[in-house]
């Protein structure tokens, strides 16, 4: 067969096109490296297309959220605006109506999860989340269910949390909205029907015990996104910037340094590193940014609230202290680059799990005679600080709830004056406050007329064991370089303050408290301020309750018999002003189960924990199904034969490995109390623990960390608990 030839010319022509063809196979492939996926398995919302019709809705940019007073009757953002301050200039619900102020509809939320979201509220429509990840879109006049999007994050995840399965809220963006799972996802979904756009994998390592809990904030076509997991498996901190359009990576900010024998991802780590010691790398080093990124117009900056040290104990983590930047600090990034423009530190050498992600909010006041713009946070360290958001100049730091971890903060070099006497590294202490902070992740709130901040506070003293000696990392369990089982070291130790939580206005210039209404639960929900001069918040009692933001007079209170952590929000349509909840106990607050108020009638263990969200307003016309208490009665326990030896190292285990879900003590509160676990549980427990039998339902295998005998141990330790419990409820 005889073959065409081509001449020189020809040749070179067939070259060059396949120069060009190798070229942009090359740049597509390159190209395509941050580009999202969107999988082809991935699950379809439920829509209800006829309560959709055609409305317009969710079309939020910069602008809007920038002049969000001009427009009070939607919530547009996390914070409603970019202040972050969580105030409303809505005052038809004021002091004078408020006693007519009825619930006007509620929706079941399938669940008994903490439920910690903000909702989003544009021209009527609501944006909520759930346990799970799992989103809706609400006609937030009737309650109506639009569509549900559950993104099936996979329950043995639930493994990697610390802090229950739960969710902070979306973020809603020129037609979308923006979803971060547990699991570590970022999603786009069309606002109109939850159809997924695209999705994107935000964990550099899903090996590793990394979560997102935190709601995702936009500005300029940005997405900002964090994570969590400090506690836990061997994790890194950082916040990652994507397109909202094309889901491509913009900017990625590493809050601490990685291996030193590597070249640091960003100059900042250089100075950073230097504050390290020892091999922190190999155990993560912590940092996460799981809640508060706070978006500047003013000044085109990010702000980023970092977490703790990992492990919380310093001697293991980087031996021989260091301030180990940037954990438990604020730092303002140049939202554009992500370079780093300053910091605060709020805790050097952080060792108390002292998280700086709390609340960030914005706002301008006089300080000293000068007009600033400043920021304003009640980190977990019981320090209210308030900055200057140009420079990070320290302007004023009070203590906000009793501290005996520092005295004060010296105004001159913004650092902790530190109590020798309480360091947990040379003994076991306790510690004020504890790993639950004087402030948590619940939304605090800001009145700009009063002057005052609203705090949901907590006393808690934290007991520090220090760990000593070799340590391994145990990836899908805590990893603090702390004990959990410290009774003890309690029963040493004298002067160690009763539990309490409280709503509490606050003077952010003169650190006065103006006035404070204790809880009878100390883990309480978020608040929030009108310029009716009115500040709500739910309780763990199942109240929702509004005070006066003057004086804390109750002003109104309604019964709802499940508990809230979640902050509320209001909106407006057709005239009317709706005050709107999430109800559901839960979060961190499951460790310390019902220890603390079981005698004062928490909703929790009274009722259970069916989660709702329920919306308010004047006149409303609904009524809340009335919930059957709970069967208190502990079952009878099967028989064991196990020695006190067994029971009390089945103590210690139940401490380290399971108390965070099921409640210290063997006392749960809204994960199930392990003293009422059925026949065929106590039958199964080995195949529960160790085999996985209830994954599907959210309770983790734990194979690689306890074996068969410790797993025994554990439960003789439950049965002989509940067996306890039982004898004196039935000479009561």
């Amino acid at each position: 067969m005889n073959h065409p030839t081509l001449d020189s010319k020809g040749a070179a022509t067939i070259n060059i096109i396949l120069i060009l063809v190798i070229f942009f196979s090359v740049l597509i492939q390159t190209s395509n490296i941050n580009k999202p996926e969107v999988k082809k398995d991935i699950p379809l919302p439920s829509i209800n297309k006829a309560a959709i019709k055609e409305r317009v809705f969710g079309d939020i940019n910069t602008q809007r959220i920038i002049n969000a007073d001009k427009e009070p009757q939607n919530w547009l953002s996390h914070g409603r605006d970019y202040n972050e301050q969580r105030y409303s200039p809505l005052n038809k619900i004021n002091k004078n109506t408020i006693n007519k102020l009825e619930l006007e509809w509620s929706i079941d939320m399938d669940t008994t999860r903490g439920l910690e979201a903000t909702p989003i509220v544009d021209n009527g429509i609501m944006f909520v989340t759930s346990a799970w990840s799992i989103i809706y879109a609400i006609d937030a006049k009737t309650g109506k269910n639009l569509w549900v999007y559950d993104p099936e994050v996979p329950k043995v995840w639930s493994k990697k949390a610390c802090c229950d399965v739960v969710n902070r809220g979306a973020a809603v963006w020129k037609g979308f909205v923006f979803l971060a799972t547990l699991d570590g996802r970022l999603l786009k979904l069309k606002a109109k029907s939850g159809e997924v756009v695209w999705e994107i994998n935000t964990i550099i390592d899903r090996e590793l015990d990394y979560t997102i809990t935190g709601a995702p904030r936009i500005a300029n076509n940005k997405i900002f996104i964090g994570n969590g997991g400090a506690d836990m498996g061997g994790v890194r901190g950082y916040v990652s910037a994507y397109d909202t359009e094309s889901g491509n990576l913009i900017w990625r900010f590493y809050t601490i340094p990685g291996d030193p024998s590597k070249p640091f991802e960003h100059e900042e780590l250089n100075e950073a590193a230097k504050t390290w010691n020892g091999q922190w790398w190999l155990m993560g080093g912590g940092g996460t940014v799981w809640n508060s990124i706070v978006y500047d117009p003013d000044f085109n900056q990010v702000y980023l609230g970092t977490g703790n040290g990992q492990p919380w104990n310093i001697e293991i983590r980087s031996p021989g202290g260091g301030d180990n930047l940037y954990l438990s600090s604020i730092v303002a990034l140049d939202a554009d680059s992500g370079e780093m423009k300053w910091y605060y530190q709020t805790t050097p050498e952080d060792k108390w799990d002292y998280t700086a992600t709390q609340d960030i909010m914005l706002a301008e006041m006089n300080v000293d005679g000068e007009d600033k713009k400043v920021l304003m946070q009640a980190p977990k360290n019981g320090f209210f600080y308030v900055i200057d958001r140009e420079n990070g100049e320290l302007l004023r730091a009070h203590n906000y709830v009793p501290t005996n971890w520092a005295t004060h903060i010296d105004l001159e070099t913004g650092r902790p004056v530190i109590n020798e006497d309480k360091d947990y590294i040379q003994k076991p202490e306790w510690v004020l406050p504890g790993s639950y902070g004087g402030h948590n992740w619940q939304a605090m709130s800001y009145d700009p007329n009063l002057g005052l901040v609203y705090i949901p506070t907590h006393e808690v003293a934290g007991i520090f064991v220090p760990i000593k000696g070799y340590y391994k990392m145990k990836p899908g369990t805590f990893n603090t370089g702390t004990d959990f089982y410290v009774n003890d070291a309690a029963a040493t130790m004298s002067g160690i303050p009763p539990v309490t939580g409280a709503i509490k206005a606050f003077d952010p210039l003169t650190g006065e408290t103006k006035w404070s209404v204790a809880h009878n639960h100390f883990w309480n929900g978020g608040t929030l301020s009108t310029a009716s001069g009115i500040t709500f918040q739910g309780n763990s009692s199942g109240r929702f309750v509004a005070y006066d933001s003057e004086n804390g007079t109750i002003l109104w209170s309604k019964e709802v018999q499940t508990g809230m952590i979640a902050p509320p929000i209001t909106y407006e349509i057709d005239g009317e002003q709706y005050v709107a909840i999430l109800a559901g106990d839960g979060g961190a607050g499951n460790s310390v189960g019902d220890n603390f108020g079981a005698d004062k009638e928490i909703a929790a263990v009274l009722y259970g924990n069916e989660g709702r969200l329920l919306s308010f307003k004047i006149g409303g016309k609904s009524k809340l199904p009335v919930l059957e208490r709970k069967n208190k009665i502990i079952p009878e326990q099967p028989l064991i034969n196990a020695s006190s030896e067994d029971i009390l190292m089945g103590e210690k285990l139940y401490s380290n490995y399971c108390g965070a879900c099921h409640g210290a003590g063997v006392r749960g509160k809204t994960i199930i109390d392990l003293r009422y676990l059925s026949k065929d549980k106590h039958k199964n427990f080995n195949a529960i623990v160790l085999e996985g039998l209830l994954e599907e339902n959210g309770m983790a295998n734990f194979s690689n960390l306890i074996n068969q005998k410790e797993t025994d141990q554990i439960h003789s330790f439950i049965i002989s608990t509940a067996t306890k419990a039982r004898e004196e409820q039935i000479q009561n």
